[in-house]
Formats: C-alpha cells, structure tokens, sequence
C-alpha cells in the first residue's frame, strides 16, 4: 500500500489497506441510483410549477377579456342540457336527465318539445308580470287542467231577527254562479341562424327569454283588455256594457261623461268622481283606474273645485301614479278617447278578472323548417275572463 492509499484512509474508521475494487462499484451505483431520485424530484417540481404557472395566465388572460356570456363551466346539469339542445338539438342529455324539483325532467314526447328549465322560465315570468298588462292587478293562479272555474255567489242569504222560543221559518239561499275560463294556446316562434347557436359566446338562454317574453307579453295585455274569447283569452272589454243604474250580472256597468267623444265642457272631473262611486264600497279599497297614455295625458291635467289636480304621481320609484288617491295602471291596448268608447276602467281587478295558466313552458327546436335558421316553437297556455261583474266599472264617452 502506497503512502497516498494510507493518507486517504486515516481517520474513517476503516482499516488500513487496499480498498476491493466491488465496494468502490457497489458506493458509485448507490450514489448515482440517489443522484436519478433527486433528479427526478426536482424534475417533478419543475412541471407542477409550469403548470400552475400556466393556469396563471390562463386565469389572468380569462379575467382581461369582457363577460360574453352568462354560462360558466360550474352551470347546473339542466342548464347545461337546455343549452345543448337549443344549439344543436342534442337531446340526449335531456332524455335521462332527473332533477330535483326542476322543469325540465319530463320530456314531452307527443310534442316534441321539452319544458323550459327554471332559470329561463322565471325570466319569461318576471318580465311578463312588469308589463303594462292586467296581469298586473288581476287574480293570476296555476292550473293543471285545461279550464279553471270560479264559482261566484252574488247573491244574499236571507236572514231574520228571532226570539227564544219563536217558530223559525226558511230563509232564502244564496245562488251560485260557475264562471268556466278555458286555457288557450299561447306560442312564440323567433329564429336564429346555426352559425349564431355555434357561437359559445352567445348567451341563447337570455336571448331566447327575451324574444318570448316580448311577443308574450304584448299578445297577453291586447287580448286580457280586447279578446273575443276564440282561441285567446276575453277580454273585460269584450262583455256587454249598460248604464250603471240597470247593471246586472253577466255586463259591466258604466256612466258616461255628458259629452260625445270627450270629457264635458265644464266640471269635466265630475265624470271621474262618479266613475269612483259607481264601484260599491267593498271595491273601492282595492280598486285600480286602467287607461291608455292618451287618456293619462288629458286626464292629469283636471283638478277639482279648488284648483287641486285630481292626478298625482308617485312619490317613490316603482310606485304607480295615483287619481283620486287610486293607482293608475297605464295599460296601451286600452282604448282612445273617442265617440262611445270606454276609454277609463275602474275596479278591483283582483276580484274582478282571473287569469288561468298553467305554470310550463315548451320549446320545440326545428332546424328543417326556415333553413339556414333555426325555429324556436315556443308555447304555453293559458285563459281570462272577467270572474266578477260587479267589480269593474266602465267610463263611456258619450251623452248617454
């Protein structure tokens, strides 16, 4: 052994002498076997930094671009479902799909549509109760069947005053009067192109909302004031009308201004006061004016004996302008001012006209029809009718 050898070993705990040539072998694949560990350590933790770097910026670049589009990655199963099928009539989702409490769990085979999911639905139902409808005021319920009755009693039971050991005799029983409102077929039928559903940029829940919630709307307030009850709601307007003072059940009364297609010359309010008066007590605390803006616009300038304006506007945001103390609703579809017409309504619409519906909504998607656009048949039901006759009273524009 060299004196090299001796040196190197001095102090190791290892014997003097000639290190074997296996235990130098044996020390150098130990360490390279931990050197290949330590390597692929730091490999790993190489890659899990690049890739939380890149999701980084990923993150960063989503965040920097403006908000297109309601959906998100997190969105609800039916959302997502709904939204396969307006795009691309994928309904395969739709068919297994089971949810808790939501719409779109039956599929409507028959028809060939699919119940609107909950979030658009409340849209269509939000805008629609906003309007400048009836809805508004009247009584609003859902049904399951296809009419809705009311059962009316607009008669008195008969009663009497009796002593303790006098012979009672019969009273008279009331009469009950069944109002039938049968539900009719409300559609919708806007377009898009496949090109625009392509695009995940646009948001086609809202959009289609929207469009259905606009033709809906406007169909619902002409036909709750004009309806001729054929294949749409009747409208209040479309019952028989006789002067106040003969009114019976089954018409609406009315009084008039004194004047042939305008409000009269002089004290031109009294017709309004008596419009108010005509409505019987139990009315009045509810009751609500109905007119077009045309009407609102000559009506707001009166004013009483003492130079008060009968009209006053809202105090808060939101709040209806008031006539006489009464909410005004200023629906478009009723009529002008004009020669015999009933152009103010007064009553307590809540009592006085019913809207039945049935709460779904149904969509049928046909890509074939209107090529290379796609069809959005959208439709629901539902029927009005005026419930109680002694509850609305009518304006006419006439002498008599």
């Amino acid at each position: 052994m060299t004196k090299t050898e001796t040196k190197a070993r001095a102090g190791t705990g290892v014997p003097e002498g000639p290190v074997p040539a296996a235990e130098v072998k044996t020390a150098l694949a130990g360490f390279l076997n931990e050197f290949k560990g330590f390597q692929d350590e730091m490999k790993s933790k190489l890659q899990q930094q690049e890739d939380r770097l890149t999701m980084l910026d990923r993150k960063t670049m989503t965040a920097g671009r403006p908000v297109l589009s309601a959906a998100t990655h997190d969105e609800p199963p039916h959302q997502k479902a709904f939204a396969a099928y307006l795009r691309s009539g994928d309904d395969d989702a739709l068919r297994g799909l089971v949810l808790e409490g939501k719409a779109l769990n039956t599929a409507v085979a028959g028809e060939g549509g699919y119940l609107v999911d909950p979030q658009t639905s409340e849209t269509i139902r939000g805008v629609l109760k906003a309007t400048a409808s009836v809805r508004a005021i009247a009584n609003v319920v859902n049904v399951e069947a296809t009419s809705y009755d009311v059962l009316v009693d607009h008669s008195e039971m008969g009663s009497g005053w009796a002593n303790e050991t006098a012979t009672l005799t019969e009273t008279g029983t009331p009469q009950i009067d069944r109002i039938s409102i049968p539900l009719h077929e409300l559609s919708a039928m806007p377009k898009a192109s496949q090109r625009l559903l392509d695009d995940s940029a646009f948001d086609i829940e809202t959009w289609l909302a929207n469009r259905i919630a606009d033709k809906f709307a406007r169909a619902e307030a002409a036909a709750f004031v004009n309806g001729d009850g054929v294949d749409k709601p009747t409208g209040f307007l479309s019952h028989s009308t006789v002067a106040n003072g003969a009114w019976n059940w089954g018409s609406l009364g009315y009084v008039v201004t004194g004047n042939d297609g305008d409000f009269a010359a002089t004290n031109a309010s009294d017709a309004i006061v008596d419009l108010v008066y005509a409505l019987d007590a139990e009315y009045r605390a509810n009751a609500t004016f109905v007119m077009n803006s045309k009407t609102a616009g000559a009506v707001r300038k009166m004013k009483d004996a003492d130079g008060r304006f009968l009209w006053s506007d809202g105090l808060a945001a939101g709040e209806p302008a008031r006539l006489m103390g009464y909410p005004v609703l200023i629906a478009e579809d009723m009529p002008d001012i004009a020669s015999g017409s009933h152009a103010v309504a007064f009553g307590d619409f809540r009592n006085g006209y019913t809207i039945a519906e049935r709460p779904d909504m149904r969509v049928l998607r046909d890509p074939f029809s209107a090529k290379p656009h796609v069809l959005f048949y959208a439709s629901k039901r539902v029927g009005g009718d005026v419930s109680d006759f002694a509850a609305i009273k009518l304006l006419k524009f006439a002498v008599s």
